[in-house]
């Protein structure tokens, strides 16, 4: 995905794991193999461990960076095997509407970092819970997020 900033176009740079949730957000403005590998190396020492396999899209990119990292036979791409991490683009576009559009790539750095970690802590997959349920999840992510603000 990308957004204009200042007029430059900038690539945001999303990882999400196999249950949807944003494992980080990087703003660079080239989509090249260097971006890549720093998205990559800023992931694997934010988890602390090597997932089983990478799902991208057909960027060349990626497999270059994981080329460089040894990990290119976990790599896996193309159909729709990355719609995981595609569909939850809906937030942050509405958000950079609501901002009237991010005035640096700081900020927007800043703030889509924030954000994915409020979007984690409220967003459930509905489809697979029933409704009992999902009120639960809810439930428990207001108290969370209430313990948080009240701790700010």
């Amino acid at each position: 995905m990308f957004a204009t900033i200042n007029g430059k176009r900038m690539y945001l740079w999303r990882a999400v794991d196999s249950e949807g949730e944003v494992l980080d957000i990087l703003v660079m403005s080239r989509r090249n193999k260097k971006a890549a590998l720093k998205l990559m190396r800023k992931l694997l020492k934010k988890q602390g461990f090597v997932p089983a396999s990478f799902v991208t899209d057909k960027l060349p990119s990626y497999g270059a960076a994981l080329n460089d990292l040894g990990l290119s036979k976990r790599h896996y791409f193309g159909g729709r095997k990355n719609n995981r991490a595609e569909n939850p683009h809906l937030p942050v576009r509405q958000r950079e509407r609501r901002m009237q559009r991010f005035k640096s790539p700081g900020s927007a750095q800043r703030f889509l970092s924030t954000h994915a970690v409020v979007y984690n802590i409220f967003y459930t997959q509905r489809h697979l819970i029933s409704r009992k349920t999902l009120r639960q999840f809810r439930g428990q992510a207001l108290d969370q997020w209430r313990q948080v603000t009240a701790a700010a």
